[in-house]
């Protein structure tokens, strides 16, 4: 199985130290935060993992390389401009299988990816979006859906009267490559709109 991780963001809420570092590879205890990430998508059956990145790529291939032994290979593919979620991964596109995870850079989770795959298999989808309800979707923006299961929309910073759901969205999809079609090329371009 293939993923890509969406690692192009500026990390603006972390300056000053991501002026210099680049959010997925801030150190968190042991290791670079992204290795949490690679780790568990190597113990759901990822083993080849495509970088979509922006900010200071050349930082992020300096510290996790081309993967460690027994893990998922690493690859990298540069955004020319911010293209946003869709935009980047359209961007990579010629690097990617028929099916793969797509992900959010900074998700820290145990969410079972291999329960989310069995999910978007059974139902048939093209896309699957994982969904994690919080306390207080204004903070993150909510999703809402129909009861069975499709999203009808995405509500970023809710006014208080606008919630109506407690579900996010967690930053951790399974797509059908087909779905790129949709997708302009060379555009800033989001999933989520």
């Amino acid at each position: 199985m293939q993923a890509l991780i969406l690692v192009g963001g500026h990390g603006t809420r972390l300056r000053p130290i991501t002026l210099t570092l680049p959010k997925p590879i801030i150190p968190l205890v042991d290791r670079p935060f992204l290795r949490y990430m690679i780790d568990w998508l190597g113990r759901h059956g990822v083993d080849d993992i495509v970088m979509a990145c922006g900010f200071r790529p050349d930082d992020i291939r300096a510290v996790l390389g081309d993967g460690v032994p027994g893990g998922p290979r690493l690859r990298y593919v540069e955004e020319p401009e911010p293209l946003g979620t869709a935009g980047a991964i359209k961007h990579a596109e010629d690097l990617l299988d028929d099916r793969f995870f797509a992900l959010n850079g900074d998700v820290l989770t145990d969410l079972d990816l291999t329960a989310l795959l069995d999910r978007h298999d059974s139902a048939g989808a093209r896309a699957t979006l994982a969904l994690h309800p919080v306390d207080d979707p204004s903070a993150y923006g909510l999703v809402r859906r129909k009861p069975d299961g499709e999203i009808t929309g995405f509500l970023e910073k809710p006014d208080p009267a606008e919630i109506d759901t407690d579900e996010v969205n967690a930053g951790v999809y399974v797509l059908e490559k087909e779905i790129l079609a949709m997708v302009p090329a060379g555009t800033d371009f989001s999933i989520e709109r």
